[in-house]
């Protein structure tokens, strides 16, 4: 019987309970009555918040046979020539225009940056939000600081004409990260940045399915549900309020990445600049493939349109296959999770696209309430369905994209995995980001003399410069290998 204590009453529970009934999902109400209050009354108020109608049309339409088609999938590379390109200077005229657009938009208070941080850093061993990491840089800041310093950097280069320039910064976090994530901002002073210049919302979630189309309870009282994949961005953005919160400051164009790229040019100028300027409502910074057979996904063209197609869609002859004159390859458009997008696109053009996106099935060990037993069920194979979308789902429904192909050396150093792993790991991050940074003390003119056999602990602030730009000053400078350059004027010399 329905205690009085609880906030709902009998009416609204048989109501949910026919909701969920008709959905075919009535078994989660099994036992209800044994719950205490508390219990009863937090199990009543997740399941108000799924859709359940909803979810149960997402794994249906999943789980699906797919269509029979006529014909296979056409797929293309990219053509040569179909998109922009930093490499090797090869656009250097070109690059020096979109880095001015970029600029004029940012001082004119045009940009904002969405931060993707729902990831716990379990793989490296910890189980603070993964931006929360620190690589192992002389400064030892976390993640978290360095993209934060890069976007106060721009703040202050934009700003040199008198004007205040702000560039909000939305951050998306996950249930299991989002309390974590807030006070680490806040034991930090949000890393430099004003307060209401960062905005957090949270990734959806969805339920997870058993094999059979039943709802799991990760507990009595509790339904088991997962991420809805990095593609559940375009509806938090919306159901959190954070795209109002953009119009509501003028904001038009928004550059997205994720937390895990220690190389992550936040806001970069050129590529908001180069997208704009080509009048996309959509962009994507890719990186040249590493090796042919590097597990990546591309971006090329399916019958026409864009897309990114994983590496286990494409036969080994085409991975390999090359352009003709260059020696490229063909399909080496990396794609690293690296977007722009105008604010109209993302308010007024994607619910509608978003109606047309299927969901993904994620086969996975799902641990459970076995609810006949009552026992706890962790499974040792697949056992069921979680449900998500990739950030690149819109791509096919995009009318005007932008792709901009950049150095990988210079923009892009993952962190996936742990210490020791000896690819996208600690250490390879690190070493990314002082080869970088001693690339611009070069460039400016100055020597970093490094010890051969030894790893040099070179680094300079972002503060101090965001890409290579402000450090004239260290021409014909020897420098000390092992430094944290945060200030031009106290820098150690040999």
């Amino acid at each position: 019987m329905v205690q009085s204590a609880l906030s709902f009453t009998a009416e609204e529970l048989e109501a949910l309970q026919a909701r969920y009934a008709a959905a075919g999902q009535a078994h989660v109400f099994d036992k209800f009555d044994e719950l205490d209050s508390q219990t009863m009354g937090d199990f009543y108020a997740q399941l108000s918040s799924i859709d359940v109608e909803r979810c149960v049309k997402y794994f249906k339409s999943a789980t699906a046979p797919p269509p029979a088609q006529d014909a296979a999938d056409e797929i293309e590379p990219l053509a040569a020539g179909s998109f922009g390109s930093t490499l090797d200077g090869a656009q250097a005229e070109e690059s020096a225009a979109w880095q001015a657009e970029g600029m004029r938009l940012i001082r004119a208070n045009k940009v904002a940056v969405i931060l993707l941080a729902g990831g716990q850093g379990s793989r490296l061993g910890s189980s603070a939000p993964k931006g929360c990491y620190d690589i192992g840089m002389p400064s030892h800041k976390p993640l978290f600081a360095m993209q934060a310093e890069r976007i106060r950097r721009l703040q202050q280069l934009a700003a040199a004409g008198g004007a205040e320039v702000r560039i909000p910064w939305l951050v998306m976090t996950s249930a299991p990260t989002r309390a974590a994530t807030q006070q680490a901002f806040a034991d930090a002073g949000f890393f430099g940045m004003r307060e209401d210049d960062v905005f957090f919302f949270n990734q959806g979630v969805l339920p997870c399915f058993g094999l059979d189309g039943r709802i799991l309870l990760e507990r009595a009282g509790r339904v088991a549900v997962a991420p809805d994949g990095n593609g559940g961005i375009y509806e938090a953005l919306r159901t959190s309020g954070a795209l109002d919160w953009l119009r509501a400051r003028g904001v038009e164009h928004v550059h997205s990445y994720c937390v895990d790229n220690c190389l992550v040019r936040v806001a970069d100028p050129v590529f908001v600049g180069y997208a704009a300027l080509r009048g996309a409502e959509c962009g994507a910074v890719v990186v040249p493939k590493s090796a042919w057979d590097e597990r990546v996904g591309v971006i090329c063209l399916r019958n026409g349109r864009y897309g990114v197609v994983e590496y286990s869609e494409i036969t080994e002859a085409m991975a390999q296959a090359t352009r003709a004159g260059s020696g490229e390859l063909s399909y080496n458009a990396g794609n690293i999770c690296n977007h722009y997008y105008t604010l109209d696109f993302l308010q007024q053009r994607l619910p509608e696209i978003e109606s047309r996106l299927e969901h993904h099935v994620a086969s996975k060990k799902i641990a459970h309430l076995d609810q006949a037993s009552g026992r706890l069920v962790t499974p040792d194979k697949p056992n069921g369905i979680k449900l998500e979308r990739f950030v690149f789902d819109v791509f096919p429904h995009v009318q005007r994209m932008a792709v901009l192909e950049v150095a990988r050396r210079d923009q892009f150093s993952p962190l996936k995995n742990g210490p020791g792993a000896g690819f996208d790991c600690p250490e390879t991050s690190r070493h990314d980001l002082i080869a970088c940074c001693i690339r611009y003390a070069e460039a400016a003119g100055a020597t970093v003399k490094t010890v051969p056999g030894e790893e040099p602990a070179f680094e300079i602030s972002a503060l101090v410069s965001y890409a290579g730009e402000g450090l004239e000053s260290l021409r014909g400078k020897t420098l000390a290998p092992n430094q944290h350059i945060t200030d031009l004027d106290s820098v150690v010399t040999v």
